[in-house]
């Protein structure tokens, strides 16, 4: 339970209180990301799904949908990819980058970065709710699971910390490659009864992109950051989004 509170206190605004933070609560933590996922994408569908049924136009529903998303995770996430946007598209030094990634305030990559995936997920979630309400939720649900393998990707074995300190040490190499492949297909397994073609590719969509990401990132910075993650969970959830969305 200490791994699920810690997954959903990460993840979501669910009012639970982690009380654990040894390595393997957070390893526990990682692997439950697109459980934590899975809940937030069912609520999120389950309210934009009840906006159309009371008769709003699916456009509505889907920004509704992306304006709930940013509040039910505090925006962490979204604060998190405008960061490594403004850090990697800076070209500086690692050191410098990572300084740039500290900052409070948001450059023009971060600004550009966070509309295209707010604009992508509220396209994506128009056509999705467009389909049937049994279809709408299967397939928002496994696209919010997908996009939170994102983090369990980031905290492979073989990526270290980019800094000594933050949340990418307690975090980092926590979650085996064994694991992490184990997750990836149980994940899969369940979007495939979403769409038994588009569910498994949505997946693998996202744990390419995440996988991507983080490669170029220890690259750039040396390796891992708490906006790394936040950065590989937004488009990971937009890779997902965008394969169940195209028809």
């Amino acid at each position: 339970m200490g791994g699920l509170r810690l997954a959903l206190s990460l993840f979501t605004v669910a009012p639970v209180r982690a009380d654990r933070l040894d390595r393997p609560t957070v390893r526990l933590a990682m692997l439950l990301a697109p459980l934590a996922g899975a809940l937030l994408g069912l609520t999120l569908a389950a309210a934009a799904r009840a906006l159309v049924f009371a008769g709003a136009a699916p456009l509505l529903a889907a920004a509704v949908l992306v304006a709930l998303s940013l509040l039910l995770t505090r925006g962490l996430h979204a604060d998190g990819l405008a960061d490594t946007a403004d850090g990697l598209g800076s070209y500086a030094p690692p050191e410098r980058a990572l300084e740039i990634m500290k900052k409070s305030d948001i450059g023009p990559f971060g600004v550009a970065a966070i509309a295209s995936v707010l604009l992508i997920n509220a396209a994506a979630a128009t056509a999705l709710l467009s389909a049937s309400w049994p279809s709408a939720l299967a397939t928002l649900t496994a696209a919010y699971a997908a996009g939170r393998l994102g983090a369990t990707v980031s905290c492979r074995r073989g990526l270290p910390a980019a800094r000594p300190e933050g949340l990418g040490v307690m975090v980092a190499e926590t979650v085996p490659r064994s694991l992490l492949a184990a997750a990836v297909l149980v994940v899969a397994g369940l979007a495939a009864l979403a769409d038994p073609w588009r569910g498994p590719a949505a997946v693998l969509a996202a744990v390419a992109v995440s996988w991507a990401l983080t490669a170029h990132a220890r690259r750039r910075l040396g390796g891992l950051t708490g906006d790394v993650i936040g950065a590989a969970i937004e488009l990971s959830t937009a890779a997902a989004l965008i394969v169940l969305a195209t028809a």
